[in-house]
């Protein structure tokens, strides 16, 4: 199925210090470089279109450029939420499109097998999204004070991609703007209208880059991966 990959990159990098991590280095390439690349190598994506800030359009350009990406059609600015910057990407995607992959630009290590994982159970189940099992016990607290246990074996950290058919992607959209509901999580909009969201197993290097460490734990992840 003709699969449109929207890789979100439009946030101002408060816990970065203000430092944009998509333009980091990581290897050879920078942040945001390293993440088209697994989508370019994923056969199942047909197209990538990146959300950003204006001022880094041209930065991410130059990079795809010298990347060899070649997948990429659009580059388009990001919203006032996280929700509205997806949509924002979600309209610059091709007609033909089937499948929707919404990726966090700052997950640079998702592999191209994972991705192509994801895409498979979203063709059966409506949606996927990439995640693994917690390891740690989670506690649910309020006002200081422990309220609950949930049971891990239930409990997943959720990843990006997630990958949802088009025509369900779409009506979880106008159901979330109908009732003036912002979500910071692109299964929310599915799960708000019934659909079936599956949890596809990924792995625990798919990290999300968010404080200046992270970068530092990327590189010896990347090191692992390129041996």
């Amino acid at each position: 199925m003709n699969t449109s990959a929207v890789i979100v990159c439009a946030g101002n990098s408060t816990r970065m210090g203000g430092i944009n991590k998509i333009l980091l280095p990581l290897g050879d390439r920078l942040v945001i470089g390293v993440t088209m690349q697994a989508f370019q190598n994923c056969e199942q994506i047909k197209e990538i279109v990146i959300v950003a800030r204006e001022c880094d359009i041209p930065a991410i350009k130059a990079e795809a450029e010298a990347a060899g990406i070649t997948k990429l059609t659009a580059c388009t600015t990001g919203g006032a939420t996280r929700q509205e910057s997806v949509i924002n990407g979600v309209r610059c995607i091709g007609k033909d499109t089937e499948l929707i992959a919404i990726h966090d630009g700052a997950r640079p290590l998702v592999k191209p097998e994972h991705i192509e994982k994801a895409i498979k159970d979203a063709s059966v189940f409506g949606g996927a999204t990439l995640g693994v099992p917690v390891k740690d016990t989670i506690k649910t607290v309020e006002d200081g004070l422990i309220t609950d246990t949930p049971p891990r074996k239930f409990l997943y950290n959720t990843q990006t991609p997630q990958v949802f058919k088009r025509k369900l992607y779409f009506e979880g959209i106008d159901f979330a703007l109908e009732h003036n509901l912002d979500f910071t999580d692109d299964c929310q909009l599915v799960e708000a209208i019934g659909g079936k969201v599956a949890m596809t197993t990924g792995d625990y290097t798919n990290i999300k880059i968010t404080t200046p460490e992270d970068i530092s734990i990327a590189e010896v992840l990347l090191g692992k991966k390129e041996i």
